[in-house]
């Protein structure tokens, strides 16, 4: 009989003392029979996440080893590559402090990631909410209206695709292309599964891998999430400009757009209001669409003009010239 692959799970905590119990639990709870063991990068948090943590390495079980490492820069990326430096698998499992995994969820990546010959797999990003203006994003996040056709936002047929979301990876592929880069603040995943693609490598999409996600639960954080996801997407198509979808174009066109009609209107052509007019229209029509109740309709109003206008304005802005490079940080060809 073969024997399965060893899987290491790894995971950036930041300020997670909360969330992490539960995260980790997910990871125990895994159905998968080979190796899996678990690698935590903790930052330079103000709460108890550290603690929580060494608590749950403690606590795992035998077959469910916990390794805990200090990430001192407190960033995604840099923590995701220390927690890649300690890993041993040859499969590797992005896993956030916020998300849960489903029981399956580390079985049917491997059969999956052995079945296509991918070099990345993952599924579908469930945003669920607990209270209204949560939902009412969750609702906003699986929309294409929303969100474009990114199908890992709501689903689809199974095939290869341009990215996943957090992403099951074969180790030697991940450490090929060196690791996430830690220069990016955002869409960092998008950018390492463009170069594993560059590279040859496929990115495929299960829809039966489906992780529940936590959204934003004021208007100002997430505006605050979507001004960030469009200053690094420019970042990301400076860098490599043949990753470039046209759904990435609609939010800076809308702006753009809005921008030349208001204009337009103060200098007396009110044909020019033609574009904000028919975008209002289209987010009334999109938020009573998907919407239960008048309640959560004024929500999305307010959700979807807020989710496009700063991804949109974001992306004029730019990245901020702080650790902005072109070059990654690259991790080793194999864990020491």
């Amino acid at each position: 009989m073969t024997s399965l692959p060893a899987v290491t799970a790894i995971m950036p905590a930041l300020n997670d003392a909360e969330a992490l119990p539960d995260a980790v639990k997910s990871i125990f709870n895994q159905d998968y029979a080979g190796p899996l063991d678990v690698v935590i990068a903790v930052g330079p948090s103000t709460d108890d996440t550290e603690l929580v943590a060494f608590a749950l390495r403690d606590a795992a079980p035998p077959s469910r080893a916990v390794t805990v490492v200090r990430n001192p820069t407190g960033a995604t990326a840099a923590g995701l590559n220390v927690a890649l430096l300690a890993a041993t698998g040859s499969i590797v499992v992005r896993v956030d402090a916020h998300c849960e995994l489903p029981a399956n969820y580390v079985t049917l990546a491997a059969d999956t990631l052995a079945s296509t010959g991918a070099v990345n797999v993952g599924g579908v990003q469930a945003a669920t909410g607990t209270e209204p203006f949560q939902a009412a994003v969750a609702k906003a996040m699986t929309s294409r209206f929303g969100v474009g056709d990114a199908k890992f936002h709501y689903g689809g047929d199974p095939g290869p695709t341009d990215t996943v979301y957090l992403g099951v990876f074969l180790a030697s592929a991940l450490r090929e292309v060196g690791g996430f880069d830690e220069t990016l603040i955002r869409n960092q995943d998008y950018e390492l599964n463009w170069r594993l693609r560059d590279a040859g490598g496929v990115i495929y999409f299960n829809p039966d891998m489906v992780v529940k996600y936590q959204p934003r639960r004021t208007l100002r954080s997430l505006g605050s999430q979507y001004f960030q996801y469009g200053q690094w997407k420019q970042e990301v198509l400076r860098r490599h400009p043949r990753s470039l979808k046209p759904r990435q174009l609609a939010a800076p066109l809308l702006v753009l757009g809005c921008i030349a009609g208001l204009l337009g209107a103060f200098f007396g052509r009110p044909r020019a209001l033609a574009v904000p007019a028919s975008y209002g229209a289209a987010v009334v029509a999109a938020a009573v669409s998907a919407s239960s109740s008048p309640g959560e309709a004024a929500r999305l109003a307010t959700i979807f003009p807020t989710m496009h206008v700063c991804w949109g304005v974001g992306f004029f802005v730019g990245a901020p010239e702080i650790g902005v490079s072109s070059t990654p940080l690259l991790v080793p060809a194999a864990p020491q």
